[in-house]
C-alpha cells in the first residue's frame, strides 16, 4: 500500500488504474479510523477493483470553538488497517495541498447545509461539501463509501454531486455498533466510562422510536415524545435535536413514512454525539 501526498498523486494512480479498466473506490475519513470505518473500506474493496482511503482533519468543517486541535489522530494505526483490509493507497495531504494559499472557493449547498447539524455547528456541512468536492476531483472515483451514521452529510452530499454533475456515485453504509448499542464515532474516545454509559441513551432513544414504528405508530409528534423521555432519564445529558424529517430535504414531517430519517443529537459531557435510523 502506497501513502500519496499530492492532488497529482491521487489523480495519476487513479488515471493508470482506470486506463487498466479498473473502477476507483474512495472512502473519505478524518482518521482516528474504528470498525465503522473498516466497514466502509471494505465494501469499497467488494465492488471496487482499486481504493483509496483519504485521511484528512479537514479545518474547515470545524467552528472556532470545536474540537479541532485535539481531535484523535492516529495516522499510523490507521494505515496499518487500512492496509490489511486491502486499500491501495492511503491520501493524506497537508492542509495546504488541498487549500492552497490565499484559497477562496467554497462549496455551500444552500437550505440542507442549514438543518439537523448545520444549524447547530454553522458552517459545518459547507466545510464537508467543499473538502469532499476537492476529493472526487482529485481521485475521479466512480464510487465514494461514507457510513449512514452521518445521514445529514449524506442529504448534503448526495444534492451536491446531483446539482454539480460529478460523476462520483455515493454509497450509504449501515450504521456499526457496539454489542451494547452506541453507534461507533471517532469521539467515543472522549468519554468517561460514566459518560459511555449515559450516551446508550441515543441509541435506546432510537430503539424506542423504531419499537413504536414497528408496531404502527406513525405519529412524528408520539415518536419525539417517546425520545424525549428517554432522554430524560438521563439529565447530564443536553439534548441538541429530535426529529424526524425527509432524508432528501432534511424538512420536518408529521407523519413516518417508510424511508424516513429519525435523527438525534445530544451533548454528554463535552462530546456531541448523533444517532439515527431510517424508518421501515
Amino acid at each position: 500500500m502506497k501513502i500519496l501526498r499530492t492532488v497529482q498523486e491521487l489523480r495519476a494512480w487513479s488515471r493508470a488504474n482506470r486506463k487498466e479498466g479498473k473502477t476507483i473506490g474512495l472512502v473519505p475519513t478524518m482518521g482516528a479510523l474504528h470498525a465503522g470505518h473498516a466497514s466502509l473500506i471494505k465494501a469499497a474493496r467488494e465492488r471496487c477493483d482499486a481504493v483509496a482511503v483519504t485521511i484528512f482533519v479537514n479545518p474547515t468543517q470545524f467552528g472556532p470553538n470545536e474540537d479541532f486541535a485535539k481531535y484523535p489522530r492516529t495516522f499510523d494505526a490507521d494505515c496499518a488497517l487500512a492496509e490489511r483490509l486491502g486499500a491501495d493507497v492511503v491520501f493524506a495531504p497537508a492542509v495546504d495541498e488541498l487549500y492552497p494559499d490565499g484559497a477562496m472557493t467554497f462549496v455551500d449547498v444552500e437550505g440542507l447545509s442549514g438543518r439537523l447539524d448545520g444549524a447547530s455547528r454553522p458552517g459545518h456541512f459547507r466545510g464537508v461539501a467543499t473538502v469532499v468536492t476537492k476529493l472526487f476531483v482529485a481521485a475521479e472515483a466512480d464510487l465514494a463509501f461514507f457510513g449512514q451514521k452521518d445521514a445529514a452529510q449524506v442529504a448534503v452530499l448526495r444534492r451536491m454531486t446531483a446539482d454539480l454533475r460529478l460523476a462520483t456515485e455515493i454509497v450509504v453504509c449501515p450504521i456499526v455498533r457496539e454489542a451494547d448499542g452506541l453507534a461507533l464515532s471517532s469521539r467515543n474516545v472522549y468519554l468517561s466510562a460514566q459518560q459511555r454509559h449515559q450516551a446508550l441513551a441515543l441509541s435506546r432513544a432510537i430503539g424506542t422510536v423504531e419499537s413504536l414504528v414497528g408496531h404502527g405508530q406513525h405519529n412524528v409528534a408520539t415518536l419525539i415524545e417517546a425520545a424525549e423521555a428517554v432522554f430524560g432519564a438521563e439529565p447530564d445529558i443536553r439534548v441538541d435535536y429530535i426529529t424526524c424529517v425527509d432524508w432528501a430535504t432534511l424538512e420536518p414531517v408529521e407523519t413516518a413514512a417508510p424511508g424516513t430519517l429519525f435523527a438525534v443529537a445530544a451533548w454528554v459531557g463535552e462530546t456531541r454525539l448523533i444517532d439515527n435510523t431510517i424508518l421501515s
